[in-house]
């Protein structure tokens, strides 16, 4: 009697524990969209502030003197890949015969696109700098090198994340808790790609006009 007692208070238990355990999930999935609000918070009064200050040169460089066509347009084409490819990495991961190794391949890939993109940013950051276009030259120029730059953050952040979680994932393959991380990871790849979107168009296209 007590064995058959004891075996649906073990499946309750399991179901408890299963149940508490995909509700931890969820409450981590939440907070990372939590993260995301506040993030949108910081971006938006970063896009503000530079809109007031754009034109305020104080005699130097405006944006269409200074801001390199070519360059930007390969950054965004880069960073627009790299979205697609992170899409991919999720998609392999929501397959029933998902492979763990088509998924670090589609990691690596986002990384290196994401890399470049850091790459020609910071390229970029230093061409102005030896032109004297500096982060102290004017308002419009701390305005910009404030909103670019923290996004750039941004996106070295999450390389290094990336880098780890593909780590992580190589060494336990897909469980509950990897592929939570997978989905967060994606989520923050294209909400960067989202902002980088307006920065395009507040920043540069306009900018250049």
């Amino acid at each position: 009697m007590a064995e058959v007692i004891s075996q649906p208070v073990g499946h309750q238990h399991g179901h408890d524990h299963a149940h508490g355990h995909v509700d931890q999930e969820s409450l981590k999935i939440l907070g990372f969209w939590i993260f995301l609000v506040t993030d949108c918070l910081l971006f938006g009064t970063l896009f503000a502030t530079f809109i007031v200050l754009r034109t305020h040169t104080d005699g130097g460089p405006t944006g269409k003197e200074i801001f390199d066509i070519p360059t930007f347009i390969a950054e965004t084409f880069i960073l627009l890949t790299s979205s697609f490819t992170s899409g991919l990495a999720t998609l392999e991961m929501r397959k029933n015969n998902g492979s763990v190794q088509r998924l670090i391949g589609w990691l690596i890939v986002t990384w290196i696109l994401g890399a470049a993109f850091v790459g020609l940013e910071i390229k970029e950051f230093t061409h102005l700098a030896l032109d004297g276009a500096t982060i102290s030259r004017s308002a419009f120029l701390s305005g910009f090198f404030t909103l670019v730059g923290t996004h750039g953050l941004h996106v070295s952040v999450g390389l290094i994340w990336m880098l780890a979680l593909m780590i992580q994932v190589g060494r336990y393959g897909f469980t509950a808790v990897t592929k939570r991380k997978i989905y967060i990871v994606g989520l923050y790849w294209h909400f960067l790609d989202a902002v980088w979107i307006f920065l395009f168009t507040v920043v540069y296209l306009i900018g250049v006009m």
